[in-house]
């Protein structure tokens, strides 16, 4: 678990590990752009409103996660180092208006 007593680098944030309510996700191992596609893959498959934690070790991950929520329009709640992996706790948006009147 990251030591969170010291300022984190640009961009990290602690992500609340404690809490059970995710879906893990392990992909340890995998290469660009395989983190991203299954992240995309299993937050199709959530509820709005559910989250989702994220382990990857492909350092790329770190670019092209974020890049895929500001496409989707879920939100990163946080972002931490873990060792070589890089966790990212997600949540699934609510569900988006269809954008007609009335």
């Amino acid at each position: 678990m990251p030591d969170w007593r010291r300022k984190p680098p640009c961009g990290m944030w602690p992500i609340a590990m404690s809490r059970t309510d995710a879906t893990r996700l392990d992909l340890r191992g995998l290469k660009c752009p395989l983190p991203a596609l299954r992240t995309r893959a299993a937050l199709a498959r959530l509820a709005p409103g559910e989250a989702l934690v994220v382990e990857c070790t492909d350092p790329l991950a770190g670019i092209d996660i974020p890049h895929l929520l500001r496409e989707t329009g879920d939100s990163l709640e946080g972002q931490a180092r873990d060792g070589t992996a890089l966790v990212f706790r997600i949540r699934k948006a609510g569900v988006r208006p269809s954008g007609k009147d009335g």
